[in-house]
């Protein structure tokens, strides 16, 4: 098993090492229970609705839905992805770089008032393994932050500290404003033998350049064609035999896919025109 283990050193570096385990510093807030920390492996494959249908039966079989997949209905997720006025993250993730960092804001309502909920990323990617740092604040706190530079309160609370001086330091580097809103339809699984492992498919996915804030309606441009789905394969180890099988079956390939990438390259191309 290949785990990345990350301790926060200072404002300008972090700590790469070999370590066991993949999950840290987890905490409840009502019914969520938002991961603070974690590294992964994430593979990504378009699937047409024919070939998401042929998972289903193995899906009952090996996964359990996501507790917030609520009677198996998928969940909706909405994010402004934060970059610099020329867009330098987003063309320098393209560019496949070995290390690549990005900064979004998630929430799962739409619209999202100032008092709901919302969570402050920031998300690396170090030779394929991916890792996420995530900050728990209400809407109004995340906007004055990010937009005015105002810290929040977080009641001294040691990880989400730790993550926002992180989140600072990533801000001293590059002169960040929301560029893209992107939402999406998620259906989520977890492995019935392996709770690390994890399924998800998404639907509906959508962008846009205009109104780029949680607290607008969701609307956009699909990313992908309407009925497709992005799965997404997220495990700490190797990809189980009944999965592998499948979409060897299947024909379902590897793909190298962003969303925001996508949405990023969809929106040059029609500045070219």
């Amino acid at each position: 098993m290949l785990d990345i283990a990350i301790g926060y050193v200072s404002p300008s570096k972090s700590l790469y090492s070999m370590k066991g385990g993949t999950h840290a510093g987890k905490y409840w807030l009502g019914e969520l229970m938002p991961i603070q920390t974690f590294a992964r492996k994430e593979i990504k494959f378009l699937l047409t609705a024919q070939q998401y249908q042929s998972f289903l039966p193995l899906l009952k079989q090996y996964m359990n839905p996501d507790k917030f997949c609520v009677d198996g209905k998928e969940y909706g997720i909405y994010n402004i992805y934060y970059d610099t006025p020329d867009d330098f993250l987003i063309r320098e993730s393209l560019s496949k770089p070995y290390y690549k960092e990005k900064i979004r804001l998630r929430s799962y309502l739409s619209p999202t008032n100032p008092d709901d909920t919302v969570f402050l990323e920031i998300k690396k990617k170090i030779g394929g393994i991916v890792n996420k740092r995530r900050v728990t604040l209400t809407l109004a706190q995340a906007d004055n932050y990010m937009l005015h530079g105002i810290h929040p309160n977080l009641g001294n609370t040691y990880i989400q500290e730790q993550v926002l001086d992180e989140i600072d330091d990533f801000r001293k580097r590059y002169d960040v404003s929301p560029k893209e809103y992107i939402s999406y339809q998620r259906a989520a699984y977890f492995g019935k033998d392996d709770k690390d492992f994890r399924l998800t498919f998404d639907r509906a996915l959508t962008a846009r350049r205009s109104d780029v804030s949680l607290s607008q309606e969701n609307y956009g441009t699909l990313l992908i064609p309407e009925d497709f789905r992005l799965m997404e394969v997220k495990i700490a180890d190797s990809m189980p035999m009944w999965l592998a099988e499948q979409l060897a079956q299947l024909h379902v390939y590897k793909t190298s896919f962003s969303k925001y990438g996508r949405a990023y390259q969809m929106y040059a191309q029609s500045q070219q025109k």
